[in-house]
């Protein structure tokens, strides 16, 4: 049956609600970076950027919700794909380039002879990882529409892992220095991470997508012991691990070409694996 009735396109409720979530959430989050900027110190502004990390935080629940509800209804549509990309990009690429800029990279800590140019290389930086995400979300869309997109692995990194990797370092940093505005090496690491981060968007290198593994993916009794105990560490160590699970994702797309075959697939496909055969 087609999509369309009538020239209008089906729009599914549940799916597209949470999609909606994911927009609000960056909405909001772009508001509170607003009133951070416009607090008279950094250690008043620090709790509004750090209400809008957890916004971006939200945004990445909300988005891996829509997509796992859309498939297992079977209710996944053009019209949703188009609308969760529109949100990714506020949520994901204006929320986290917004942040950044004024949060960390707003001191850069230049040479003299370029300490004119300072406030302008931050706001480049942001754009180029904005730009980058746009082309991102673009490049996903036209793979999708051609019947050449992959449910096993994405091309180049997701824009919402990349956000929540710089959400999660940022978070990181600014609870590491409390009021202290004046980050030292941070501000270029983090400068780093973006560059970074905006050529593994637009690049080749593949991403797993994890796709198969919704609600009715089963685990074994040590998978779901692993899980517990990262889900009771993620709440005791929220300044930290997050990060921590972010870089393991980048780095392992990095050096998977270089993995053994079997053992990515151990890895990345055997929870799916044992969905099937226990439905089939």
């Amino acid at each position: 049956m087609s999509d369309e009735s009538d020239g209008d396109p089906k729009i599914y409720l549940l799916p597209n609600l949470m999609t909606a979530g994911n927009l609000a959430c960056g909405f909001f989050a772009v508001l509170t970076i607003f009133k951070g900027m416009q607090a008279p110190d950094f250690g008043e502004a620090k709790v509004f950027y750090e209400q809008a990390l957890l916004l971006i935080f939200g945004s990445c629940l909300f988005d891996l919700l829509d997509g796992r509800l859309a498939r297992l209804g079977g209710k996944e549509s053009p019209f949703g794909q188009e609308f969760d990309s529109l949100a990714d990009l506020v949520s994901f690429g204006m929320a986290p380039a917004l942040l950044v800029s004024k949060a960390v990279l707003f001191n850069l800590d230049l040479p003299d002879r370029l300490a004119h140019a300072e406030p302008g290389v931050g706001w480049a930086i942001a754009f180029i990882y904005l730009l980058c995400g746009a082309m991102r979300l673009a490049r996903f869309n036209c793979l999708a529409m051609s019947g050449k997109g992959s449910m096993s692995e994405f091309r180049g990194i997701p824009i919402p892992m990349a956000a929540g990797f710089i959400a999660s370092l940022t978070f990181l940093i600014i609870h590491l220095h409390n009021t202290d505005r004046n980050l030292g090496m941070w501000n270029y690491v983090l400068a780093g991470a973006m560059l970074g981060l905006s050529a593994l968007m637009i690049s080749n290198v593949r991403y797993p997508s994890f796709k198969k593994v919704d609600w009715r993916t089963r685990a074994s009794l040590p998978v779901l012991l692993v899980g517990t105990l990262v889900v009771a560490a993620l709440i005791n160590y929220y300044w930290i691990l997050p990060a921590v699970l972010f870089s393991v994702y980048l780095i392992y797309g990095l050096v998977r070409p270089w993995i053994s075959t079997r053992w990515r697939r151990g890895v990345e496909e055997a929870l799916a694996d044992e969905d099937e055969a226990e439905s089939s």
